[in-house]
């Protein structure tokens, strides 16, 4: 098993790369350790499961949706239903309606094959800098905002409800929340959208904001199908449209 510690002492991104051919998995596995990533190499949805399941976990999935033991979709779709890890799919099939299945289950990302594996590994970085580790809940929050007793900590990248309870994010939703929230009370396309959140260089359509919005109002809206936060302006885009407090000193 490879050092889980990078040279200077800080744990090194543990992903894992599913995908029942072998030399895929290799290559993608070699790509990702020659930048100090720990790949775990899974043949299938089983080694999947085991590697979730174990103590240090994972802190990103690149997860193959034609399996031999299930299909992608439904494996993301129960891991995304109590785990927020990202996950970026690889696919063969690059049609639109696949694409969108996969953001509505909560894929953060999605690569179709062949592909150049550079590239996969410039998607697995920039989901990276969405990430974030630090979960020490006694700092303060130096930059954040508050709406209706949600308190959005940009920082550390959470979100907490009303109750206290953390609300469970993907890296796309949570950077989509904070872009209307930045900007609440302002009507944004969804071009602006795309191009805030660093999406439109991602090769996905405009109907991925669509996506994204229906998965926020789901997890936030007190009722999704009469949304209290984030409108629709019809013909022209979305808006936050509730007081929003800034946290912090900027």
């Amino acid at each position: 098993m490879p050092d889980t510690k990078a040279r200077d002492g800080a744990r090194r991104l543990r992903v894992a790369v599913v995908d029942d051919d072998r030399a895929v998995r290799d290559v993608v596995c070699d790509t990702l350790e020659s930048e100090g990533i720990e790949a775990v190499a899974c043949a299938c949805a089983a080694d999947l499961f085991a590697a979730v399941a174990r103590p240090e976990g994972l802190d990103m999935i690149i997860l193959d949706l034609q399996l031999p033991d299930g299909d992608g979709f439904g494996i993301a779709a129960g891991i995304r239903a109590t785990n927020p890890v990202p996950i970026i799919m690889l696919t063969g099939r690059g049609g639109d309606l696949d694409r969108i299945m996969g953001l509505e289950i909560g894929a953060d990302d999605y690569v179709v094959k062949p592909f150049n594996a550079r590239e996969l590994l410039a998607r697995v970085k920039a989901v990276r800098r969405r990430m974030t580790n630090d979960f020490d809940a006694a700092r303060p929050i130096r930059n954040g905002y508050r709406f209706l007793g949600y308190v959005m900590d940009v920082d550390r990248r959470r979100l907490t409800a009303p109750s206290g309870a953390p609300v469970a994010l993907t890296v796309a939703e949570f950077d989509l929340l904070h872009a209307l929230v930045q900007r609440h009370g302002r009507v944004l396309s969804r071009d602006q959208l795309l191009e805030i959140t660093h999406r439109a260089a991602d090769d996905i359509f405009d109907r991925t904001i669509d996506v994204l919005i229906l998965r926020l109002r789901r997890k936030i809206e007190p009722n999704p199908t009469s949304p209290r936060f984030i409108k629709t302006e019809r013909g022209h885009g979305y808006v936050f449209d509730v007081k929003v407090d800034e946290i912090g000193g900027r």
